[in-house]
């Protein structure tokens, strides 16, 4: 099969990076990256006391008509492991904060350049924890979005009153028995940041009490049909929980300098809804 050389593609590679937090590995060297032997846990290896990261690359370019490959994913291993792990220790221990939305934008230059001529960076996402990123784009420079997970509890039952009861019972199944039934819910929150001096702060403390005040407490341990007046007309559907979250957190976020930029609402591991839709 003949391919089309001149087209444009987009890799990505997660890299996982161990930053050890132990008072002798402050001002020591990373161990040597021939020592390291576990990527999939992290390298460095860790001493017990180590903050675990991850970054994923996306490079975009023309892959070789001969390899097929656009590069190496062992090459950006390397420019990641040389040069973004010893600027992340640094914003450890350097004695003025670095803000995360900075972080991620100084991590992209370095990315720039390090990576070989002709493979261009477009995004970078950088998971300081298992339930917090920021994501920086090379087409939005002066902005960065940080993206943070929740949890809450509520009970719904899905059923349209203008439907009679054979329509409900077939449109949604189990989901429209008459006592309800029960969901651990996973809310992602996405806020867009304005980055560089001046800027506005968004702390994760201020996120989470925006987030805490506005949505989870209003719908944890509720049952959203009977307990809260956003859906007594309006049927609990996940894609309609995620449309309500994301209008009742739109204004409180724009009130502190930031804006929202999606809501992703998860009601099983295998379900979920994105308002307003990403690309």
């Amino acid at each position: 099969m003949k391919l089309p050389l001149s087209t444009l593609i987009a890799l990505r590679r997660t890299v996982r990076i161990g930053i050890p937090m132990s008072n002798a590995s402050i001002t020591g060297e990373f161990p040597p990256l021939e020592l390291s032997r576990n990527g999939f846990a992290g390298i460095p290896p860790s001493d017990g006391f180590t903050a675990h990261h991850e970054v994923t690359v996306e490079c975009t370019g023309v892959p070789s008509p001969r390899t097929g490959y656009l590069i190496g994913i062992q090459e950006i291993d390397a420019v990641v492991r040389t040069h973004l792990a010893p600027l992340l220790k640094s914003f450890f221990h350097a004695e003025k904060r670095t803000e995360p939305r900075d972080a991620v934008i100084q991590m992209g230059d370095v990315l720039e350049l390090h990576l070989p001529a002709g493979i261009r960076l477009s995004t970078l996402r950088w998971s300081p924890g298992p339930f917090i990123n920021l994501l920086w784009n090379t087409s939005m420079r002066e902005q960065a979005i940080v993206t943070e997970h929740f949890e809450f509890s509520a009970a719904h039952r899905l059923h349209c009153p203008e439907l009679s009861a054979e329509e409900n019972r077939r449109t949604f199944g189990k989901c429209n028995h008459p006592s309800g039934h029960g969901h651990n819910y996973r809310l992602a929150v996405a806020v867009r940041v304005r980055t560089g001096p001046g800027a506005p702060i968004l702390s994760t403390g201020a996120l989470e009490g925006i987030v805490s005040r506005t949505v989870l407490d209003r719908f944890d341990h509720r049952h959203l049909n009977v307990d809260c007046p956003e859906f007594v007309t309006l049927n609990p559907s996940v894609e309609n929980i995620a449309r309500v979250c994301h209008g009742l957190l739109e204004h409180e976020i724009a009130a502190v300098g930031a804006a929202l930029d999606h809501v992703t609402v998860w009601e099983t591991e295998k379900t979920s809804a994105t308002y307003p839709a990403t690309t």
